[in-house]
């Protein structure tokens, strides 16, 4: 009996309170909409590990840090690639929204980012 609750104890010490704990590992979620605006240019966001963000920008591929529990949302140590594009202008969009957002809300296929004065991000979950 005491086994099994120290067992217990020590694998929920380890359950991943970020938002890479609830939202699906297995999808990419895509940028639907920032703001209520249709988002055209393809953009993205997956939680493949632990504390862990990655995505595509409408040109270069990005990763960051985000160690923050659930369901606040905050990235850190950024890495982006340097590309350019014709795109450029709406990856400016999306990297200052990105960084605007400090709340997380996982619902089914659903990932909104939002913070308190009212932006939000919408992304739909698609498999990989």
């Amino acid at each position: 009996m005491i086994r099994t609750l120290l067992a217990a104890l020590a694998l929920s010490s380890c359950a991943d309170e970020t938002i890479s704990g609830y939202a699906d590992r297995g999808s990419v979620y895509r940028l639907a909409e920032i703001d209520g605006d249709p988002f055209a240019a393809a953009a993205t966001i997956a939680f493949p590990e632990l504390g862990q963000a990655s995505g595509d920008a409408p040109c270069n591929r990005w990763s960051a840090v985000q160690s923050s529990p659930y369901p606040w949302f905050e990235l850190t140590a950024i890495s982006v690639t340097r590309r350019a594009c014709l795109a450029l202008d709406e990856e400016g969009r999306f990297f200052e929204a990105l960084g605007d957002m400090t709340l997380a809300e996982v619902s089914g296929d659903v990932l909104i980012l939002s913070n308190e004065t009212g932006r939000e991000m919408v992304f739909r979950a698609q498999p990989r």
